[in-house]
């Protein structure tokens, strides 16, 4: 009874998300990733609202290679002046197109607790990356240092822009 609430809670929790793009604008993923090269560590520079990072601040993404179609995730961040984080897992669909999952590991692989991660836009260098899913519910502008390159940020902008997201719902927490 009470996995079944728990997994009632977190579709309904999942819908509260409200779209953030103009979904008619088709959107693709980036096709050539070196998931080696993108694990590690990622500071969050601008996300669009979304339920689960409400009151975070000092965002962090850490991602491992796990096997050539899964990832190890844990993000952190501070809460009321507190680090807390969440570990989780990802699995790659297609070339820049994963899904991740933070729910427990009893829940079956089938239930729909996977949310869409497309990278979306990457500098050459893995420095900054542009992340969003195609409902639009979901968008984060990562990068490997917390003061990333100007210029790379404004291509990061242009590529939300690009796919149809409207940037005045872009937020820049404290990092």
């Amino acid at each position: 009874m009470i996995r079944a609430h728990y997994l009632a809670a977190l579709v309904a929790l999942a819908a509260c998300s409200p779209s953030q793009r103009n979904t008619s604008i088709e959107m693709t993923a980036v096709q050539d990733i070196d998931l080696k090269q993108y694990s590690g560590l990622w500071y969050e520079i601008a996300r669009y609202p979304n339920f689960f990072e409400r009151g975070c601040e000092g965002a962090t993404a850490e991602y491992g290679v796990i096997s050539e179609s899964r990832i190890s995730v844990v993000n952190t961040c501070r809460r009321n002046g507190e680090r807390t984080g969440v570990e989780g897992v990802a699995r790659v669909i297609a070339p820049g197109q994963l899904e991740v999952k933070f729910a427990p590991d009893w829940l079956p692989e089938f239930l729909p607790v996977w949310g869409d991660y497309w990278i979306i836009g990457l500098e050459e260098d893995y420095s900054v990356v542009t992340v969003g899913s195609p409902s639009g519910r979901y968008g984060w502008i990562l990068a490997r240092s917390p003061n990333p390159d100007p210029a790379a940020m404004d291509r990061a902008r242009a590529t939300f822009e690009r796919f149809g997201y409207d940037l005045s719902g872009l937020e820049y927490p404290p990092i």
